[in-house]
């Protein structure tokens, strides 16, 4: 998780970051300095191997109320030449994929994703019981401070907006997240959708206690309902209970099928999942969350083939 972006900065929020190679890591160490104190983040990268890597923000810039109240008042917003930048980028891959394709855009929302990049996550995990007049002062803030860049793309000619909502996931059970989270995802999901943009939701890890509380979030979109073991998600069951109320993406594991299977176990998974996905309601299939680095070509050439093959009602 990213913590505060150090590339912009103002009058009354500077920034001294210092950095460090630690082997295979870049430790970037931030003091944000504003009139009414300081905020410190460090955020780490870490090289996996050629081209991949890993990063958060390992300690997090807000670790109490004060340290909300400072950002509330000072971070930047989104500058118009941020806005400028990202109508250049979007006609740019708009223009290459033509008909071929949609444009799916991500900005660091939903508020409880949004949040859990700024504050520890032990804390965000208990604040809305513990402390719920700061939980709700730290959602109206993360929510907020996303809107313009998500303006930004949409105006900008996105087809679809992404939001996270992995953190809030399905571990913390329907009543919780429906009675704590649900109301301030619903704000930001809304925000999108009445601009006439689709929203899709995206929460990689559990999800099936949650499949009928998204019907309530209202986004037109779930996705990626990775199957167990990375996940939890059983399509022929969440099919039945979402009953077409909204589109899910999924679910082909990218690790254990599409990574390190065989290219017949890659097309048995495969019509596996596109028979549970068919059997009630609009879906389209993927891997579940990302193709990972090393994927054999070979194996995404029969995922997509086979697709094709078994796409017909």
């Amino acid at each position: 998780m990213f913590g505060f972006d150090t590339s912009i900065i103002s009058d009354a929020w500077k920034i001294r970051t210092d950095i460090t190679e630690e082997g295979n890591n870049q430790i970037r160490k931030s003091v944000i300095t504003t009139p009414q104190g300081e905020l410190s983040q460090v955020f780490v990268r870490t090289a996996l191997n050629k081209g991949t890597f890993v990063y958060c923000c390992t300690k997090k810039p807000i670790a109490c109320e004060r340290d909300l109240d400072i950002a509330l008042k000072y971070e930047p917003k989104m500058s118009a030449e941020y806005g400028e930048m990202v109508k250049l980028k979007i006609r740019r891959i708009k223009d290459y994929l033509g008909d071929d394709g949609i444009l799916g855009t991500w900005v660091s929302g939903g508020p409880f994703n949004n949040a859990s990049m700024i504050i520890d996550h032990t804390e965000l995990y208990m604040l809305f019981i513990s402390d719920p007049l700061y939980f709700d002062k730290l959602m109206q803030f993360t929510t907020n401070r996303t809107l313009d860049y998500t303006k930004a793309f949409m105006e900008a000619g996105a087809d679809v907006m992404l939001g996270g909502g992995n953190v809030p996931g399905g571990f913390l059970g329907q009543d919780v997240y429906e009675k704590y989270i649900l109301p301030y995802e619903k704000k930001y999901i809304d925000f999108i959708q009445d601009h006439g943009c689709p929203a899709v939701y995206h929460n990689c890890g559990q999800i099936m206690s949650l499949v009928s509380s998204y019907k309530k979030l209202g986004a037109k979109v779930v996705e990626p309902f990775s199957p167990v073991p990375p996940g939890d998600a059983d399509l022929e069951l969440a099919v039945d209970i979402v009953k077409g109320d909204y589109v899910i993406i999924g679910g082909v594991d990218q690790v254990n099928v599409l990574q390190n299977a065989s290219i017949d176990q890659v097309k048995a998974q495969t019509i596996k999942v596109m028979k549970a996905e068919k059997k009630n309601g609009p879906f389209i299939i993927q891997s579940a969350d990302f193709l990972e680095f090393n994927t054999p070509l070979k194996n995404v050439e029969e995922f997509v083939k086979t697709a094709f093959e078994n796409a017909a009602y």
